[in-house]
């Protein structure tokens, strides 16, 4: 019985976090990844320097900043399990984003859908760092169906998992390494050597994942799709590491496959232009993929929800 109290208020607080997530999307006002953006931020505007050495104890600053006092939280609560189930509520919500990230996907499909390619353009910022001004209606889907695949690994699968196994300080240190990367993890002059940490660590923190996420979609294929689960895994394991980034190419190989469509070509980000190889052996999507996208992305969410409730009644987390 002691053991089965120890299990229960994480499962049940991650299960209600992504219940309130699915309600209420993310919190309007106050929102606790972005207080952790702007702290980041001012922090960054003290300690910079193009050092890796320096880059490494800003994201180590960072992440223990948040880590250390949900470490402490979680030793407060473990005594008052109804707490603990309302504390890891409150995080999960704060640090996924499914509703979020399906409602920017269906903003972006209804202006492709009345055709209104300056609004469609006006949306993808929300979505993805690719510069939109040049795209037409197939490059605007292509890029809003790999944003979620992307992020339904990231903003989704991932923090699960981690709060699965490591409670809430693996939900807020995930959330906290993840921020680090968007922030200072990209291939700036600005950032090239102090972000190399923060890149790093989330290369780390997401390997798992992104692969969790590539099978859950091959999961939940045939009941979104009718894709054949074999032919995701088997396009996965062909495709998934041609993309430049070691995880990203997981997720959007599996939704590729899953959805029938090829993914990949060019991308420009911040005026530079990039050719990523294709994935998946489709044709190249057009706007109703959106919508299909976001169907199996709701889909993976539910399988990750059951996956995270799964692995602390097995591990007595």
């Amino acid at each position: 019985m002691p053991n089965e109290r120890r299990r229960w208020p994480l499962a049940a607080g991650l299960a209600t976090g992504v219940a309130l997530d699915a309600l209420l999307g993310d919190p309007r006002r106050g929102h606790p990844v972005a207080a952790f953006g702007r702290a980041a931020t001012a922090l960054e505007a003290r300690d910079y320097t193009a050092s890796r050495a320096r880059g490494a104890a800003h994201a180590a600053a960072c992440v223990l900043a948040v880590a250390l006092p949900a470490a402490l939280a979680q030793r407060a609560t473990r005594t008052r399990p109804w707490l603990t189930v309302a504390t890891v509520a409150a995080a999960t919500w704060a640090v996924t984003g499914a509703r979020s990230l399906r409602n920017e996907a269906e903003r972006a499909a209804i202006t492709l859908d009345h055709h209104d390619l300056s609004a469609a353009r006006e949306v993808l910022p929300s979505l993805c760092g690719r510069d939109p001004e040049q795209l037409d209606e197939a490059g605007i889907a292509r890029a809003v169906v790999e944003s979620v695949a992307e992020n339904t690994s990231d903003a989704i699968v991932a923090p699960l998992l981690w709060g699965a196994i490591a409670g809430l300080p693996g939900l807020l240190a995930y959330r906290a390494v993840n921020t680090l990367d968007a922030m200072v993890g990209h291939r700036s002059d600005r950032y090239l050597r102090f972000g190399w940490a923060s890149a790093r660590l989330d290369d780390v923190a997401n390997w798992v994942p992104a692969r969790v996420t590539a099978v859950l979609t091959a999961v939940c294929a045939p009941l979104v799709t009718g894709a054949d689960p074999r032919l995701v895994l088997r396009v996965t394991r062909r495709d998934g590491g041609h993309h430049p980034s070691p995880n990203a190419g997981q997720g959007e190989a599996a939704f590729a496959a899953a959805l029938g469509i090829r993914l990949g070509g060019t991308n420009i980000y911040g005026g530079v232009m990039e050719k990523r190889p294709d994935l998946g052996e489709g044709r190249a999507p057009d706007p109703r993929d959106i919508r299909r996208a976001i169907s199996l992305s709701r889909a993976v969410t539910i399988g990750a929800a059951a996956l995270a409730v799964a692995i602390v009644s097995i591990t007595g987390a």
